[in-house]
């Protein structure tokens, strides 16, 4: 599998990667562009390239923010669309958020397997923020 692109995550102010994909799940805001409007766009050159690349096999970019220790969806490009403007709480999702932070160590060609100086781990339950931690790589 290629290396994918990250998912962008908001995180105490600022854009960073994130190596990992929460799950998107059906939702009323949360729509797929029909076949019609993605030949329109295609023909407008107004849809995002990643819809045919091997670097996004979900099809989408997901853009996540964590304020007030609370995980939220706040837009979507590619096949995927968020209707309305406010964020919506990411209160189905339970796992861990990883952040890479500093140099690439490793570069691995497949997925988010890449190993970088560190890693923020954020635990999240039903989408709240229970535990962060710093993963030091530099010794591996």
């Amino acid at each position: 599998m290629t290396a994918q692109i990250s998912e962008k995550l908001i995180y105490e102010g600022r854009e960073v990667p994130m190596n990992f994909c929460p799950p998107i799940p059906k939702h009323p805001r949360i729509t797929e562009y029909s076949e019609k409007e993605v030949a329109d766009r295609i023909e407008r050159k107004d849809f995002p390239q990643i819809i045919h690349s091997t670097a996004c096999w979900r099809g989408y970019i997901g853009t996540w923010e964590i304020k007030e220790d609370r995980l939220y969806l706040i837009g979507l490009i590619g096949c995927l669309k968020l209707d309305g403007e406010e964020p919506v709480f990411a209160d189905w999702f339970t796992g861990e958020l990883r952040i890479p932070q500093g140099e690439l160590l490793q570069y691995v060609h497949s997925g988010f397997s890449s190993v970088y100086e560190e890693e923020i781990l954020i635990k999240i339950e039903k989408g709240l923020v229970i535990d962060t931690k710093i993963m030091n790589n530099r010794n591996k």
